[in-house]
């Protein structure tokens, strides 16, 4: 029923979009990213196997935080630091958060890097001139204490032209949804749409730009009510190594709350503090429940 009342317009663009996957999706294609998909799927469940971080563990994660000599902190925002919000521009900082990071920030041998895939304006906006370390955009961009961002990786940002038609089709057919674009991706949001409507949307938007990007050097991203496309070359992990690699730390601890966080639980040394915020599969060590356990943790490093 729906494909007859379609609009001949949308009709025609859905017809041109899986004519290009045929070109583009071959029977070689399918079975590489087949085999691909299960050798993935093989790798999470060998490595989906956390702790819960009890009180016992806390301390034994405090002391060796006490004793260690260099410490690294990678510390993801949104959903670990803050909740989540309809409008993502009103999700800002509180005084207490602003409190907790400057004491971080202050401890002596460590660097504490805010890691996001926001956008650096919006993280200007909020933290800077603070001397904290930023990483946003899953790794694009880099502000060392308090200085202006800088460009951590050279990326294209041609396809956009491609992709951001595709995204207002979906925000006119999806009450509520929204485009948010940064300097080198795009996101679509749909925390403001009817949940089940909104989720048959995200699925129906994977698909087509699973097929539209088959051959083209870029990933598509599930968040929490969001779906982001950039480039395949970045990610949290690759950002998180280099700093890694830059000095010699004995103490290497990251939190995070959804999958984009999963690049630096599975980069890092394994030594390496992981913590996932909320009870998901994960390749972190360990999990907490809520932000407030984030935060409680957070502080225990700075007394």
């Amino acid at each position: 029923y729906e494909a007859i009342n379609m609009p001949i317009e949308e009709q025609q663009a859905r017809n041109s979009i899986l004519q290009k996957r045929l070109e583009r999706y071959n029977v070689e294609k399918w079975a590489n990213d087949f085999m691909t998909s299960l050798q993935l799927q093989k790798q999470k469940d060998h490595s989906y196997k956390s702790r819960r971080l009890s009180s016992d563990l806390i301390q034994k994660v405090t002391d060796s935080y006490e004793k260690s000599n260099r410490r690294l902190l990678f510390i993801d925002y949104d959903g670990t630091l803050a909740g989540f919000h309809g409008d993502p521009q009103k999700a800002n900082p509180d005084p207490e958060m602003y409190d907790l990071l400057d004491r971080l920030a202050a401890q002596e041998n460590t660097d504490m890097y805010l890691i996001s895939g926001r956008d650096k304006e919006t993280f200007t906006k909020w933290f800077l001139p603070k001397k904290y370390n930023m990483i946003v955009e899953h790794g694009v961009w880099i502000s060392e204490n308090g200085e202006e961002f800088r460009m951590l990786e050279n990326v294209k940002k041609d396809w956009m032209e491609k992709i951001h038609p595709v995204l207002d089709s979906f925000v006119d057919r999806t009450p509520g949804s929204f485009i948010e674009e940064k300097n080198y991706s795009l996101a679509w949001h749909y925390r403001k749409t009817d949940p089940d409507f909104g989720k048959k949307r995200a699925t129906e938007l994977n698909t087509v730009l699973t097929s539209l990007i088959a051959n083209d050097d870029l990933s598509v991203l599930n968040g929490n009510k969001v779906i982001e496309i950039k480039s395949s070359n970045v990610n949290k992990g690759r950002a998180a190594m280099r700093v890694f690699s830059e000095k010699e730390y004995d103490f290497v601890f990251a939190i995070g709350d959804d999958w984009t966080d999963e690049f630096m639980f599975q980069e890092l040394p394994e030594t390496a503090i992981t913590v996932k915020v909320g009870r998901q599969k994960t390749q972190a060590r360990y999990y907490v429940d809520s932000i407030k356990n984030v935060r409680d943790l957070l502080d225990r490093f700075t007394r």
